[in-house]
């Protein structure tokens, strides 16, 4: 059942959070019926059952409140391999997320921060040669310096990548701009 997630949306029926996604444990979605703080939207078949009660688990939920969130992406690792193209910065090669590493361009040991601006995609390989040098040092070189992207940017670029594993009841709140079906 730990499959069985819900996707958050705010009051206004959008997701609270793209990057990353707005989720919850089946058993925080069901608290929060119990306590009268979402609206069901959709379920999934699969139910839950306790002495007196038998519910289906909630597949979306809205919250009743409205919840002011920020527009700015996350800094996440998803975030920073989508922003870059889930390639490695250094040689360009492209890899699975599961095979990446994230470089402090400026290594932390030198005074670099965990930021949009010093954070690039890695492969191992690479990773480890450039260790805690300086680019100058190493003799590697970026594709493209690291930025802040917009929230815009990160969904264009989230548009492209496959989501075999989204439940078809997240897709309509998940993609507002995706093309419609004939």
């Amino acid at each position: 059942m730990s499959s069985h997630q819900a996707l958050v949306l705010n009051a206004d029926y959008r997701p609270l959070s793209l990057f990353p996604l707005s989720l919850w444990s089946w058993q925080d979605a069901v608290a929060a019926v119990f306590l009268d703080r979402v609206t069901v939207v959709s379920e999934y078949e699969r139910t839950v059952r306790s002495e007196r009660l038998t519910l289906r688990l909630p597949s979306v939920i809205a919250l009743r409140t409205y919840v002011k969130v920020s527009r700015r992406p996350s800094l996440t690792r998803y975030n920073i391999y989508l922003r870059d193209g889930f390639a490695c910065q250094y040689c360009g090669g492209a890899f699975q997320a599961r095979d990446l590493t994230f470089d402090h361009v400026v290594p932390r040991c030198r005074g670099g921060q965990t930021t949009w601006e010093n954070i690039a995609t890695a492969c191992s390989d690479c990773n480890r040669r450039k260790g805690s040098l300086s680019l100058a040092d190493c003799g590697l070189t970026l594709a493209r310096m690291p930025e802040r992207p917009s929230a815009a940017e990160l969904l264009r670029l989230e548009n492209g990548v496959s989501h075999a594993n989204l439940h078809r009841d997240w897709v309509d709140y998940v993609y507002w701009d995706s093309a419609l079906d004939p």
